[in-house]
């Protein structure tokens, strides 16, 4: 199991963030579009760095066009020396629409299409064929030689989905490198719906599963002392309450038979009852969806949940752990 970590969320800290990450052996870093644009970090990442894969976690598709996604993928391919993963997701249709002013329609389809569609750029760069994607979505029918990079020397960079609904991940299975799941999810809804949807996408592009990585970036409750473990215990509750009161993630719920939880935390996050609903969050639900044991056994914890379920596992130190007591808890993970 490869170990991610995160990086860019203050742009500021990037190159401190990135050097540590390597230093304690992470395998990769995922910058995340919240605040701040999510591949420029990965510029400075990529620059300080040797050996870590750095990739978009995620970048919204739906803000972008398949042309600007292939052309800042490229580039951050060539300055990492073939390190980068771009990394995409659809986001929810206000924030498509309102906030970036984008179109929104049939986003699974959608997606299959734009990442089709960032391929065949890609494909014209790389062996100069003519570029004629037509598609219902997107149309991309003309390449100059001045706007043509040329054949990237380390080759196309990794492109995995975000997805959380099974015919997202069926696109993911079909056309994409590798699958970002959510970290609202569970060992159960992994097994019983995320992967047999990548495998009906597997299926339906012809592949196997060995063609594709799984990302999870993991809920982790523990700590240095007792204090902190209960500090962070809190904070993933009023994470999971948050993320339970969306109804794009209540399938989750539904199927460890805890629908009605979400729509008690629908109604009290209508009102802004942040901390009414963290309490309804108890201990098994909390151990359902999050990992929880002492720093010295959380890394076989992990493996024994996950383990032959996810290819990769996202984890950040929990606060106030030193860099060389948790470069020795990452050695645990693997």
């Amino acid at each position: 199991m490869r170990v991610d970590g995160t990086v860019g969320f203050e742009p500021s800290g990037v190159v401190a963030q990135a050097r540590a990450a390597e230093a304690a052996d992470y395998d990769g870093i995922w910058s995340a579009e919240t605040g701040h644009d999510p591949f420029l970090p990965l510029v400075l990442a990529a620059e300080h760095t040797e050996r870590l894969q750095v990739g978009t976690g995620i970048a919204v598709a739906f803000a972008r066009n398949p042309m600007t996604l292939a052309m800042v993928s490229n580039d951050l391919q060539t300055l990492s020396r073939g390190r980068f993963v771009l990394g995409l997701g659809s986001q929810i249709k206000p924030h498509v629409e309102k906030r970036f002013s984008m179109p929104w329609s049939h986003p699974a389809p959608r997606m299959r299409e734009l990442v089709l569609a960032v391929r065949a750029i890609w494909a014209s760069w790389a062996d100069g064929t003519r570029l004629a994607f037509r598609g219902e979505f997107y149309r991309h029918t003309l390449m100059t030689p001045m706007f043509d990079p040329g054949p990237n020397p380390y080759g196309n960079p990794a492109l995995f989905l975000a997805a959380v609904g099974p015919k997202m991940t069926e696109v993911a299975g079909e056309v994409a490198d590798g699958l970002l799941a959510h970290a609202f999810t569970t060992e159960r809804y992994l097994r019983e719906v995320t992967l047999p949807a990548l495998e009906r996408g597997l299926a339906a592009g012809g592949r196997v599963r060995a063609d594709v990585e799984v990302s999870l970036p993991g809920m982790v409750v523990s700590g240095v002392d007792d204090a902190a473990t209960e500090a962070s215990r809190a904070a993933t509750r009023k994470q999971l309450a948050f993320y339970g009161s969306t109804p794009a993630y209540r399938p989750v719920l539904e199927l460890h038979g805890w629908g009605d939880l979400h729509l008690e935390l629908h109604r009290l996050s209508r009102r802004g009852a942040w901390d009414e609903m963290a309490a309804l969050v108890d201990d098994e639900i909390l151990e359902t969806f999050a990992v929880v044991d002492d720093l010295d056994s959380i890394g076989a914890r992990v493996r024994e949940r996950y383990g032959g379920l996810v290819d990769r596992f996202n984890v950040d130190a929990p606060a106030g752990v030193t860099a060389e007591r948790w470069a020795e808890v990452l050695a645990g993970f693997r």
